[in-house]
């Protein structure tokens, strides 16, 4: 088995590549007829197979929400290697303080707790509404964050917008991670690329970068060359694959940019491509 790099999270040894989950769950940002064949291709065994392949070469990082789903399929891909895999999800919850139970905080990380997270980190929808840039916060983060720690989980933060890193490091916010968009096309991002470098760079806590091929819209190659060559030693970076193979891919083409070699990974071939041989 090929050990993939390894950075620490908040005292926890975690895999550089992380294992995304949106190919698996069926969001494509692409389509809905793309999500539903996601959704009616992926099941319990054919996730755990993807994942089964990023464990092959010690990538043992799965980043996710709270999915039945993909809790069943890490279970049997970990039945399957007999090794434990870490945990990231990303639960959704209302905001609203006379929510119902099953809308609540409360709800959200009891189900990541009895699910074996190792962090827990809310989603998008909640942290960047909590976000107030005439003040430069993050409001009511504290009460999140203690809860999160009281079921034995490690917070951090999942957001699209830039600020919620700076402002959680200028609050001093009980996180020890931040889930960030980054890529080389800026699918998604809300201001540039750069700027966005410059923040992940200037982070005090290690970053998990998500949507590194924008979505599929980047080859993976220039993809992963842009996320390895600009990220610190400490970052990390999520990708979703739809199979096994496209698992392997992207790991081998990552050990070999972060090996500044060329990776041992074969090229699609059309006849175009006949007289290059």
């Amino acid at each position: 088995m090929t050990n993939f790099p390894r950075t620490l999270v908040g005292g926890v040894s975690v895999s550089r590549m992380i294992v995304g989950t949106n190919w698996f769950l069926g969001w494509s940002h692409t389509s809905l007829a793309k999500d539903k064949f996601i959704r009616e291709y992926q099941t319990r065994e054919s996730i755990a197979q993807v994942i089964g392949a990023f464990l092959e070469y010690g990538i043992d990082t799965v980043m996710g929400p709270t999915s039945q789903l993909l809790i069943d399929a890490v279970r049997l891909a970990e039945d399957r290697s007999g090794r434990k895999i870490i945990l990231v999800l990303t639960p959704g919850f209302s905001l609203a303080p006379n929510c119902t139970k099953e809308e609540s905080p409360e709800t959200a990380f009891d189900f990541c707790r009895k699910h074996g997270a190792t962090f827990c980190m809310p989603h998008q929808c909640v942290t960047d509404a909590l976000i107030d840039r005439r003040e430069g916060k993050i409001r009511d983060l504290d009460r999140y964050t203690a809860m999160i720690r009281e079921r034995g989980m490690i917070p951090g933060l999942s957001t699209h917008m830039p600020e919620a890193v700076v402002y959680a490091d200028k609050q001093g916010a009980d996180v020890e991670t931040y889930i960030q968009l980054y890529n080389s096309a800026g699918f998604l991002m809300q201001v540039e690329v750069d700027w966005v470098m410059k923040v992940i760079q200037e982070a005090k806590k290690p970053v998990m970068t998500i949507k590194p091929l924008a979505a599929g819209r980047i080859l993976p190659p220039v993809g992963l060359a842009f996320v390895w060559a600009t990220l610190r030693d400490c970052d990390m970076v999520a990708i979703g694959t739809t199979t096994p193979d496209e698992a392997r891919e992207v790991a081998e083409l990552s050990l070999g940019f972060l090996g500044r070699r060329a990776a041992a990974v074969p090229l699609q071939e059309t006849r175009s491509k006949k007289s290059l041989k």
